[in-house]
């Protein structure tokens, strides 16, 4: 829970190839201190050897967070993305992440954050020439271990002040994650005692997207899990848990999203190791 040292993070969710039959793959992830809980979800590195192998594609899932991401040539704050993100994994490489809560990076952007959804904006363009000079000394780093300190005293040194509404926007988002049964805006509204109105405008304002959006997100993250698991539900059980009238109208916005229907995206998964 927000304000623990070092929580323990749970698994991973929104990763659509979830093994590699190839290569090497490496996925670590740490909380942050109780100092930045509140606004930084977790540090995240990844890095690959694909070398003396085809090269492998990876896709994840939309998310309601900001990343502040660095890697061997390029880096950049990249806000909410509203498609599923592809990413061709070839020869040797790394990427280290800042995941920020939903809430959590309108006090370092101090805009509105819809102003950078499915948008890339290079961290001096937030901040500075200090931006600039993160990225280098990520880059310089020896290890995930370093790059996540490095990462931590950044924040640190340029942490805001405590903010009412940032609090408030993640707990509405992490309402919505919690309960699968919370599907529509309405019910949020009910559950968060303000209107449909304020919803939006906090939700483009600290958050990057509207509450719908997250709401079809985090059921569709669900939606992957149970097919992921090895024993989903019947697709028409899966469509009615997660909000939807038909079965047809679930498993077109999940082709749209991630691709393919639910039951060939299940047939492709890698069988577990």
């Amino acid at each position: 829970m927000i304000g623990k040292t070092r929580q323990e993070l749970g698994q991973p969710r929104g990763i659509l190839v979830p093994r590699f039959g190839v290569g090497q793959f490496s996925h670590q992830r740490e909380a942050p201190c109780a100092a930045l809980a509140g606004l930084v979800e977790h540090y995240w590195h990844v890095s690959w050897d694909m070398q003396g192998h085809p090269p492998q594609a990876q896709e994840t899932l939309p998310h309601p967070n900001v990343h502040l991401v660095v890697e061997k040539d390029v880096d950049g704050i990249y806000g909410v993305q509203t498609a599923r993100y592809s990413r061709l994994l070839e020869g040797q490489g790394f990427a280290f992440g800042i995941k920020f809560r939903p809430g959590g990076f309108q006090p370092f952007l101090r805009a509105p954050l819809a102003t950078i959804a499915d948008r890339r904006v290079t961290p001096d363009a937030v901040f500075g020439a200090a931006g600039t000079a993160y990225a280098a000394r990520i880059r310089a780093c020896a290890n995930a271990g370093a790059m996540m300190a490095a990462a931590e005293a950044f924040l640190l040194e340029r942490l805001p002040p405590p903010d009412a509404n940032t609090d408030l926007a993640n707990r509405l988002v992490a309402a919505i994650d919690a309960d699968a049964s919370m599907t529509t805006v309405d019910a949020l509204a009910a559950a968060s005692g303000l209107n449909k109105r304020a919803l939006q405008r906090l939700f483009q304002h600290y958050v990057g997207v509207g509450p719908k959006w997250v709401i079809k997100r985090y059921r569709m993250h669900e939606a992957v899990a149970q097919l992921q698991s090895g024993t989903p539900l019947p697709l028409a059980q899966l469509a009615l848990d997660l909000g939807y009238f038909d079965q047809a109208h679930f498993i077109n916005d999940f082709t749209a999203l991630v691709g393919k229907p639910p039951g060939e995206y299940g047939r492709q998964l890698p069988t577990p190791a």
